[in-house]
């Protein structure tokens, strides 16, 4: 059995109930799949079992070596029927993603390595033009911060910019004894579907710029955590007394179209 490597992040899954239930979840329009950390392969089964070009992404050796003793298909580039099947021994933080389906759009799966699943995340949405839908595993209190709304403590840097490009659903808690090594945290599946926004309503490297900086400094208000972006101007507006977590996502839209005019 494959060893968990803790400086990857890896908790393998092992009921295989839920793995389907993850691969259940996936639209059943999608052509494409890219599947994140495939590990032990307990989500590849019922990956193989569907119509859609498969792709796996792994960082892990000796995961490679066991997916490829495991499952035939995943031995060499594998065509069956027109439909490709690739495993990768890459590291999908650093990977290109426009060209991995020759351009076209895809989904994405995965029980998430844990220190990792924010930056996944994060690149997902650098990407949100060809991944309409995401469906994986991460700690609860990530899943959590990614659903928050506005007024919740939990409401965050990832809420806001997620929620911006997509509509996210917590599905399930999972319990620890599902994984091995178990986890000291519970678990949560979530689903991510690209929603109807096209165009960001303001300088996006501006609101990225302004959601870290007031959430880096939470505890602050408005007026005090903006400083750093102000410099030496001044700006009032009817909630620089606020918190951040207090500020709807058009509200922080709007703030930033405000600040954009005084830099």
């Amino acid at each position: 059995m494959i060893r968990a490597k803790k400086f990857l992040g890896q908790h393998f899954l092992k009921d295989k109930n839920i793995a389907k239930k993850i691969v259940d979840s996936l639209d059943a329009e999608t052509k494409n799949i890219l599947e994140i950390g495939p590990g032990t392969g307990v989500l590849t089964q019922f990956l193989l079992q569907r119509p859609e070009n498969l792709k796996l992404v792994e960082i892990d050796r000796e995961s490679i070596a066991f997916l490829r003793e495991t499952y035939p298909e995943l031995r060499e580039t594998a065509i069956v029927e027109n439909r490709t099947t690739i495993l990768y021994q890459n590291d999908f933080l650093e990977m290109e993603l426009n060209n991995l389906f020759d351009g076209d759009s895809f989904s994405v799966t995965g029980n998430f390595p844990y220190n990792i699943s924010s930056q996944i995340f994060f690149k997902v949405i650098k990407y949100k033009e060809i991944i309409p839908e995401v469906v994986g595993m991460v700690q609860k209190e990530v899943a959590e911060r990614m659903v928050a709304s506005p007024g919740k403590k939990t409401y965050g840097i990832l809420s806001v910019l997620l929620q911006r490009w997509y509509n996210v659903e917590y599905m399930f808690t999972v319990d620890e004894n599902v994984f091995v090594p178990p986890p000291k945290v519970k678990s949560a599946v979530v689903k991510m579907t690209r929603n109807d926004r096209q165009d960001m309503q303001c300088d996006e490297e501006l609101f990225i710029r302004l959601v870290k900086t007031t959430f880096n400094q939470r505890r602050k208000t408005i007026r005090n955590s903006i400083k750093p972006l102000l410099g030496d101007k001044t700006y009032e507006c009817g909630f620089m007394n606020l918190r951040p977590e207090q500020l709807t996502i058009s509200q922080f839209i709007d703030f930033t179209n405000e600040l954009e005019k005084i830099l």
